[in-house]
Formats: C-alpha cells, sequence, structure tokens
C-alpha cells in the first residue's frame, strides 16, 4: 500500500494550492487530510468517501477547502484557497479500509495508512 501526497509549496497569503494524494495497492472506504504544525499536534482538514463521495470538513477551513476524487486515477485532491499563515503545516493524506460513519471521519486513529506529507507554507 502506498499513499503519495505531493502538491505542497509556498505560497502568499490568499493564494491557492492543490494537494495529491496518489494511492496504489488496495482499495479505500474513506481518505482523509490532515496537517500538523510546529509544536501543535496533528489535526483533521477534510475527508472523502471513495463510493459516494460524501465529504467532511474542518470548521477552520469550510468555504476555503475543497477535497475530491478521480476515482479512475486513485487519486485524492485538496483544493486550498484563500490560503492564510495559520495554514502553514506538513500536510498528510490518510486511508481507511473499513466504512466509517460520517462523524468519524475527523477521528485521526480511525486511519489505517498514512502517507508521506507535504509541507505547506504560507507567508504574510
Amino acid at each position: 500500500v502506498q499513499l503519495q501526497a505531493s502538491g505542497g509549496g509556498l505560497v502568499q497569503a490568499g493564494g491557492s494550492l492543490r494537494l495529491s494524494c496518489a494511492t496504489s495497492g488496495r482499495t479505500f472506504s474513506t481518505m482523509g487530510w490532515f496537517r500538523q504544525a510546529p509544536g501543535k499536534e496533528r489535526e483533521f482538514v477534510a475527508a472523502i468517501r471513495w463510493s459516494g463521495g460524501s465529504t467532511g470538513y474542518a470548521d477552520s477551513v469550510k468555504g476555503r477547502f475543497s477535497i475530491s476524487r478521480d476515482n479512475a486515477k486513485n487519486t485524492v485532491y485538496l483544493q486550498m484557497n484563500s490560503l492564510d499563515p495559520e495554514d502553514t503545516a506538513v500536510y498528510y493524506c490518510a486511508a481507511k479500509t473499513s466504512r466509517v460513519a460520517l462523524s468519524g471521519m475527523a477521528v485521526r486513529a480511525l486511519y489505517d495508512y498514512w502517507g508521506q506529507g507535504t509541507q505547506v507554507t504560507v507567508s504574510s
């Protein structure tokens, strides 16, 4: 199983980035994005179900970030708009094999596999 995250970089406040997470090795029920800023715990950002496409977002990113998936490419995306310096973090994609309730999408411990992370830095 591999989760390959990419797309991070340096952007000015107000700018946009799109992260990608390419998966291989097996199918998953749910894909999530989490982030970890220096000195802080890893926190939930967004998640999506492969089947049906139901999504969930952290309150801090609602209206600015959008998660989507391309079933043919086995890839999940995180479109990040109106970026703020507070969004600076290492972003990780994660995958869950068994189905989880929508309320469980944000629970870090329920995810089975993790990617290597990609750095997002937003300058003011």
